[in-house]
């Protein structure tokens, strides 16, 4: 009965990660990313994945420019550095506008927006605002990484001999940087990613790099949106 109770809260923990549309849009992410790295931009079975299930993962995003809308216009914690809360909303207003514009080049290839040079010219522009959003967001981990190592720092003083893993606050904080370090890593792989999409090095990041990034970044991703159970059970 033990073991019946167990599985049946594992699936419903499964079940509460899958109702999530931002959990559903990264693992189709890992499947468009996965496609990319086996063409590695040759026509096939592989490419055609990468591209179908692109368009659909548009659809995952229709309105969701609103969140960083709302996360540009909302106050900031309180003594968040200057330099931090500038980038935290220069990050907001490029995945903003990314995932506006995303819309338009949905529409552009559905083809209910019928110019389509004027949709690809609206895509390009749209990876570079994605492109600048995620060297924001690698910036600001950056940022609160070295505020949380200064902070633990100064813990492990008024701690002193005794065992630190034991003391909440320590593990809390400890926790919190180990998310930044997670949270770095896959916004410089987005980074890449986004550099590959634009082909602003073609020769060095190609469609096989921006895959394997690409799925890695999505792994990540998908990881990140685990529920805290088995998240706290991994760590």
């Amino acid at each position: 009965m033990s073991t019946l109770e167990t599985t049946r809260a594992e699936l419903g923990l499964v079940v509460l990660y899958l109702n999530k549309a931002e959990a559903r849009d990264k693992i189709c992410r890992a499947i468009q990313y996965g496609s990319k790295f086996l063409s590695d931009g040759q026509p096939g079975t592989a490419q055609n994945v990468d591209k179908s299930t692109s368009l659909a993962r548009k659809v995952f995003r229709l309105f969701k420019f609103v969140n960083d809308l709302h996360a540009l216009i909302s106050p900031v914690p309180k003594g968040t550095p200057l330099p931090l809360v500038l980038l935290g909303k220069s990050k907001n207003a490029l995945l903003s506008t990314f995932l506006f514009l995303d819309q338009i080049v949905w529409l552009g290839r559905t083809g209910i927006y019928k110019d389509k040079e004027r949709a690809e010219l609206l895509g390009r522009i749209s990876l570079f605002c994605w492109m600048g959003s995620s060297v924001c967001t690698s910036l600001v981990e950056v940022g609160e990484l070295g505020r949380l190592s200064a902070s633990i720092k100064k813990l492990e003083k008024e701690i002193g001999n005794k065992d630190k893993h034991q003391n909440e606050q320590y593990r809390a904080k400890l926790e919190k940087s180990n998310e930044r370090s997670l949270a770095l890593i896959k916004a410089g792989m987005d980074v890449v990613v986004a550099f590959g999409l634009l082909q602003l090095a073609p020769k060095k990041v190609t469609p096989r790099v921006t895959g394997a990034f690409g799925f890695a970044s999505s792994l990540i991703s998908c990881y990140q949106l685990l529920p805290s159970h088995p998240k706290s059970k991994t760590v």
